[in-house]
């Protein structure tokens, strides 16, 4: 059953009733208006339908300025737009497709030809607000995870160059899709923890002491938790909990070793320790970039995995990883 409204915008009676009743058929919930102004006068007073099939030639206000005024209004820009043309001419498919619109169908037209098109363009456009959802999620996390950074003046930006780093490596390991967009998210997350480490800590010059060091040790674990009951950003934990683990088990908080730390992980090792290298911090200067590059290789099968080193060797060699840094 389709949950869906759709509205039938044509002033053909018959027309419009005979589109009504095969979409009904179909499970869709219908509205029509006889031309745009009606069909406006009508947007105005209920929720925006989730697609528009819109006549061209209409008295009062055609399909054309319809279009213009629909698309005027911020709350219906994002609503699938399709035309109907009894001509079929060409002159007002290319000024519809001109104008943005999604489609355009031929009358007479046939019920599987009408449903096929409303059903494309809904499920595109649901794509399509997945996407922005996922986007907007995405932005909202970048800015809260450089909100933390931000707390430590040294480390502005890092979160989007662990990122791009991270990305980089995986895609020269064949990762791509959803894997990309899995770590991705871990990339953002990987130090949120730190929101519970005192800022005199982050800043600190001197060397740090034993409780001030477990505190820092502490904030993968306390960044895991904070992430783990929201469902969408389950494959982060992972990188979040384990991001400074080390190869040989030398790491932190549960001293994994080997292929026994998420590989996810193992990608934002590298991406954060050489960004980390190439930033200047409280005790120490930044390096150039070269000599991190060095540092990461001869860290191989010791603090980093091998195979990830490889892929951030090759990343170099092809410039990605200099891009970044200059960016």
């Amino acid at each position: 059953m389709n949950h869906e409204t759709l509205l039938i915008v044509e002033d053909n009676h018959a027309l419009r009733e005979g589109l009504k009743e095969m979409l009904e058929l179909e499970g869709y919930t219908i509205m029509s208006a006889a031309n745009g102004r009606l069909a406006l006068e009508l947007l105005a007073s209920v929720k925006p339908p989730d697609l528009i099939l819109s006549d061209i030639a209409m008295p009062e206000m055609d399909g054309h300025a319809f279009f213009h005024e629909v698309r005027a209004r911020p709350e219906f820009v994002t609503i699938p737009f399709v035309f109907l043309t009894a001509r079929g001419e060409r002159e007002d498919v290319l000024k519809g497709i001109d104008l943005g619109a999604e489609d355009y169908l031929v009358k007479p037209i046939s019920r599987d030809e009408l449903v096929t098109a409303v059903r494309a363009r809904l499920v595109r456009s649901r794509q399509l607000r997945v996407a922005q959802l996922q986007q907007a999620y995405e932005t909202s996390l970048t800015v809260l995870a450089n909100a933390i950074e931000v707390r430590d003046r040294y480390t502005r930006n890092h979160v989007e160059r662990v990122m791009d780093y991270s990305i980089e490596i995986a895609r020269q390991m064949g990762w791509q899709g959803k894997q990309i967009e899995q770590l991705r998210f871990g990339a953002i997350l990987h130090d949120i923890g730190k929101i519970h480490i005192p800022e005199m800590i982050l800043a600190k010059v001197d060397p740090l002491d034993d409780d001030e060091w477990e505190q820092i040790k502490q904030h993968p674990i306390t960044g895991a938790e904070m992430i783990k009951d929201i469902p969408y950003l389950l494959p982060a934990i992972p990188v979040v909990r384990h991001h400074h683990e080390r190869w040989d088990g030398a790491g932190y908080p549960d001293r994994l070793a080997g292929e026994g730390i998420p590989l996810p992980a193992r990608i934002i090792a590298v991406a954060d320790g050489f960004d980390a290298m190439t930033t200047n911090r409280p005790y120490r200067g930044a390096r150039s970039a070269e000599e991190a590059f060095d540092e990461i290789l001869s860290c191989s099968d010791a603090q980093y995995d091998p195979e990830v080193v490889e892929a951030f060797q090759r990343a170099w060699q092809i410039g990605r990883v200099q891009e970044i840094v200059r960016s």
